[in-house]
C-alpha cells in the first residue's frame, strides 16, 4: 500500500457516503458493529451489479469461509434496499464475506442498511476494495471508467474519491487500451500492471505479453523487451553525450520504481559519478501539471 492510500484517507471517503461509525467498521475487525445492524436470512441478499471486482480466488475464499464458520462475519454487510422488492438486499460492500458464508452454511448475516444511489454503491465498492488492495489494475481501472462514463465523472473527482493523484487514475485506465488478452492475463495475475504498461500502443502486445509471462521477466525486462519491439535496440537512451548503462544497480532501479509508483509516470535515473539526471516522461499537459503541483507541494497554476 503506497503512503497516500492509508486507510485513514480512504475512510475518510466512504464516512462520507455511509457514516462515520460504519466506514470505521468496514476499516477495523476488532470494533463494535455500529449502530442498525441487524441479521436476516442469508437468501435476502444478492450480488451488487455495480461490482468492480469480478475475480474472487477460491483460495481466499476458503480461507475466510473457515474463518468465519469458526468466529462468525465481524463486520456487517452494507447493503441497499431492492426497490419495489420486499426483504431483497443489494451489497454494496462485503460480497466477498457473502460469498465465505455461504461455503460456511450460514443462515443468518449481520447487514448494515443504507439508502444510496448506483453512484454512490459504486463509489463504496470502488473505495472498499482499493483500501483492502482486492482489485487487480484492471478491475480498478474498469470502475474508474464506468463512475466516468456512466455517471459523468471527472478524473479529478475520480482522484479525490479514492484517494490517489490524477495521473495515477490516467495511466490505470490506460491499462484499458490493451488487447482483452493481455487483460485477461493482468487479472490472472500472470503479469503485473507493471509489465503491462510498456505494452501499450504496441504492436505484436499479446505475443510479448505470454512471452513475459512465460518467462517469468521482470519489469526491467519487460520494459526492455518492449522498447526492442519500439526502437530495434535495448539501449538506454544517452545522457549528456554518453551512452548510460544497460544496467542500473539494484537500489538505482528500486528508487526509479518508487518514484514512478509515487508519480503514475514513467521515470529514469541516469546517475554517473556524483551526479546524474533524473527523467519523467508524460503524455499530456494534465500529467505535467500533476508533476508541477506536486514539486511545488500545492495547487500550481494551470498549464494551457
Amino acid at each position: 500500500m503506497m503512503a497516500d492510500e492509508s486507510p485513514s484517507r480512504l475512510g475518510r471517503g466512504l464516512a462520507a457516503l455511509i457514516g462515520d461509525d460504519a466506514a470505521f467498521a468496514l476499516g477495523d475487525d476488532q470494533v463494535p458493529a455500529p449502530r442498525g445492524v441487524r441479521e436476516v436470512p442469508i437468501e435476502f441478499l444478492r450480488a451488487n451489479p455495480f461490482q468492480p471486482r469480478h475475480i474472487f480466488r477460491e483460495e481466499e475464499l476458503a480461507d475466510l469461509s473457515n474463518s468465519i464458520r469458526e468466529q462468525g462475519i465481524l463486520q456487517p454487510i452494507v447493503v441497499r434496499p431492492v426497490a419495489g422488492e420486499i426483504d431483497a438486499y443489494e451489497i454494496v460492500a462485503g460480497e466477498r464475506r457473502w460469498r465465505a458464508a455461504q461455503r460456511a452454511q450460514l443462515h443468518q448475516v449481520p447487514i448494515l442498511i443504507k439508502e444510496l444511489t448506483d453512484a454512490q454503491s459504486l463509489e463504496i465498492a470502488i473505495i472498499e476494495n482499493v483500501q483492502r488492495a482486492d482489485l487487480n489494475a484492471v478491475e480498478e481501472a474498469a470502475g474508474y471508467d464506468r463512475l466516468m462514463q456512466q455517471f459523468d465523472y471527472t478524473q479529478e473527482k475520480v482522484s479525490k474519491l479514492i484517494g490517489k493523484s490524477r495521473s495515477h487514475v490516467a495511466n490505470t485506465m490506460r491499462l484499458l487500451t490493451l488487447p482483452a488478452s493481455v487483460r485477461n492475463l493482468i487479472e490472472q495475475g500472470e503479469i503485473t500492471a507493471g509489465h503491462a504498461r510498456p505494452l501499450i500502443g504496441l504492436e505484436g502486445a499479446e505475443a510479448m505479453a505470454r512471452e513475459i509471462a512465460t518467462k517469468k521477466l521482470s519489469v526491467r525486462e519487460a520494459e526492455a523487451l518492449a522498447r526492442k519491439a519500439s526502437t530495434g535496440t535495448t539501449a538506454p537512451r544517452k545522457s549528456g553525450g554518453s551512452a548510460a548503462r544497460a544496467e542500473k544497480d539494484a537500489d538505482t532501479a528500486a528508487l526509479e520504481r518508487n518514484i514512478a509508483e509515487q508519480l503514475g509516470l514513467k521515470v529514469e535515473i541516469n546517475h554517473d559519478g556524483e551526479g546524474g539526471e533524473v527523467t519523467v516522461t508524460y503524455k499530456s499537459l494534465e500529467q505535467l501539471d500533476e508533476i508541477c503541483r506536486r514539486l511545488a507541494g500545492r495547487g500550481a497554476q494551470k498549464i494551457n
